[in-house]
């Protein structure tokens, strides 16, 4: 069996964490959970320390990517969810991927306008 090198070996991550991967506040995270029913992270101890799974983040970068990167309203968003969450989820995951490719072509016109 080969070694899987590409495996995220951490099963939670802190609302800090999770509020730096996307760039919003911690009370906007806490916000959110109010507002969609599905995103609630574990909590654990008296101080209800949140847990954030990869589901969980997932649930997050929808989210997200409605309300922050497409400019939904928040009732918006959520109905978009509710009516359609297969298909918001692949505009998600497709949205991000296309960021990504954007980002590599920035930075390979970056090498060749240095290489000029």
């Amino acid at each position: 069996m080969a070694l899987n090198l590409n495996k995220n070996l951490k099963m939670y991550y802190s609302i800090r964490e999770v509020a730096e991967m996307f760039g919003v506040n911690e009370s906007t995270l806490r916000y959110w959970e109010t507002e969609f029913p599905y995103l609630k992270p574990k909590t654990s101890g008296p101080a209800k320390i949140r847990q954030y799974t990869e589901k969980d983040i997932e649930q997050v970068r929808l989210i997200h990517n409605l309300v922050k990167v497409r400019g939904f309203k928040i009732a918006a968003a959520r109905k978009i969810i509710g009516n359609n969450r297969d298909g918001a989820d692949r505009r998600a995951e497709v949205l991000t991927r296309l960021i990504g490719v954007r980002d590599q072509l920035q930075a390979l016109k970056k090498q060749m306008d240095y290489l000029q």
